[in-house]
């Protein structure tokens, strides 16, 4: 909060220039911040296109980094069926060469596809049935004009490194029952394996293997990736508080008794106070989620849960600093939370009086 109200006062700055008198509202952010952004770090996401082509980011980059790191190899099969022309069939081997699964790559929208990026297991793995994972890993690119390269964004990149991460959890599952296969774990666990995965997106040795230049192959230039490096931590006090808002609501409905619910209209009064004892009562940084569409936890599996993200990110976050300590063969002791803060920029924030 205290990180979020910082940021609002620079997002002020801008707006009162543009329209004396102004109030920061919640719909005014993303336009300031944008903004913002430029005037602190000079720098424009659309330079970073040209280096991330998709087919260079998945093969030289996504599958570069799970072969080095758990040495499996990826090859592709154009003889199996496809449920989509867009789609592209991997089978995965294991590090003898042995039949470990099959990777469905689904990357481009489409009408008949819903929005986002998730992964599914089509198949699980099977000890009991003697089934190998068959898994996809979907997401939601345009597709480019006929003949022109697929160029992502550096959030495009990022999350097919962390959709990767839950297809890696599947198809290396070694279970007996298919009811423990893959991301079937406790929902405290299974934004892990994801999360930590997108560390190699930025990672030296993998960011310079797959970040080229599309047309010339020039390697991403220094300065830029030090730009990627610095904005990292920008507007994070906003989005560190509209998730936790989001989750201390979830908590707040979860811990109601039948008799408690309110009534329909009763429901933006619930929110406010539930923000207000929660000290995250904020308005130009309101919930990520309304009640009223917030699927998350009335319709998707999060019921209680949606905590589960930041927490995920607590352990990925100290699981990079135990990669960049040399990897030690285990850390030992509880997941340290300052990591994580300081990935975000939160690390020497302290509380401001409302």
């Amino acid at each position: 909060m205290a990180n979020a109200r910082r940021e609002a006062a620079d997002l002020q700055r801008l707006l009162a220039a543009d329209h004396p008198g102004a109030e920061l509202a919640a719909w005014d952010w993303s336009f300031y911040a944008e903004k913002v952004r430029a005037e602190k770090y000079a720098f424009d996401e659309s330079q970073l296109r040209p280096y991330f082509e998709l087919h260079r980011v998945l093969n030289d980059g996504v599958f570069y980094a799970a072969t080095r790191l758990y040495g499996i190899t990826f090859r592709e099969r154009p003889d199996l069926p496809r449920y989509h022309p867009d789609t592209t069939v991997y089978e995965v081997l294991d590090t003898d060469g042995a039949p470990l699964a099959l990777l469905i790559v689904d990357p481009y929208s489409r009408p008949s596809k819903r929005g986002g990026a998730w992964a599914n297991a089509y198949v699980s793995q099977s000890g009991l049935r003697g089934t190998h994972p068959v898994i996809g890993l979907h997401l939601n690119v345009p597709p480019p004009p006929a003949g022109e390269p697929t160029l992502l964004t550096f959030d495009e990149v990022t999350t097919a490194f962390h959709e990767f991460g839950h297809n890696l959890h599947s198809l290396l599952s070694a279970v007996r029952y298919p009811r423990f296969a893959g991301t079937n774990v406790p929902r405290d666990f299974v934004e892990f394996p994801s999360q930590v995965n997108e560390m190699w997106a930025t990672w030296p040795e993998v960011l310079a293997n797959y970040a080229k230049h599309h047309q010339t192959g020039a390697p991403l230039p220094a300065e830029l990736v030090a730009k990627i490096t610095a904005a990292a931590k920008f507007n994070q006090g906003y989005a560190t508080t509209e998730y936790l808002a989001a989750a201390l609501l979830d908590q707040a409905w979860h811990r109601l008794t039948p008799a408690e619910v309110p009534e329909a209209d009763g429901v933006l009064a619930f929110e406010a106070a539930a923000l207000r004892r929660a000290g995250m009562d904020f308005a130009p940084v309101p919930p990520r989620y309304r009640s009223t569409y917030f699927n998350h936890i009335f319709a998707g599996g999060y019921s209680a849960g949606y905590y589960s993200y930041i927490w995920a990110e607590v352990l990925d976050a100290d699981t990079v600093a135990w990669f960049k300590e040399l990897y030690r063969a285990f850390r030992g002791g509880d997941p340290e939370l300052q990591p994580l803060l300081d990935r975000r920029g939160l690390g020497g924030a302290t509380p401001a009086a409302n």
